[in-house]
C-alpha cells in the first residue's frame, strides 16, 4: 500500500485509507468532523522551536531539513514511526498537512524517514 500526501483542506476520499495529520497545530478554520483525521501523532511533527526557527529563516530549507531529521532520529520516536510503517504495509496512509507547498515543508523529510 504505502503513503500519499494531501492537503487537509481537501475533502476526504475513501481511497485515503488511514488519514494522519502531520502538523503540530490544528489547521485554521477546519472543523474536526470535516477533516476526518484518524490519527494525529504530534510527536512526529517538527518541534515548536524548530517551526518558529523555520518561519524566521524560510530561505534555509536545507538546515531545516537537517534539524528535523535529527529530531526524527530521537529514540522515543522509533515506535510511532514503526506504527505508521506498519499501517502502510496493509493499507494506504494519507499524510495530511495544511501547508500550502507540501514539497517545501517537513512532509518530504518525514516521508523519507518512514521509507527508510
Amino acid at each position: 500500500m504505502g503513503f500519499q500526501v494531501r492537503r487537509v483542506y481537501e475533502a476526504a476520499q475513501e481511497a485515503d485509507g488511514v488519514r494522519v495529520l502531520v502538523d503540530r497545530l490544528w489547521p485554521r478554520g477546519l472543523a474536526k468532523a470535516r477533516a476526518a483525521v484518524d490519527e494525529w501523532p504530534k510527536e512526529l511533527t517538527p518541534s515548536g522551536e524548530l517551526r518558529t526557527w523555520f518561519h524566521a529563516h524560510p530561505e534555509e530549507h536545507g538546515e531545516f531539513e537537517r534539524r528535523y531529521r535529527a529530531e526524527l532520529a530521537a529514540p522515543e520516536l522509533a515506535e510511532p514511526l514503526r506504527r505508521l510503517r506498519g499501517l502502510a504495509a496493509h493499507r494506504t496512509v494519507t499524510l495530511l498537512t495544511a501547508v500550502k507547498d507540501p514539497d517545501r515543508s517537513h512532509v518530504p523529510v518525514l516521508l523519507g524517514r518512514l521509507s527508510a
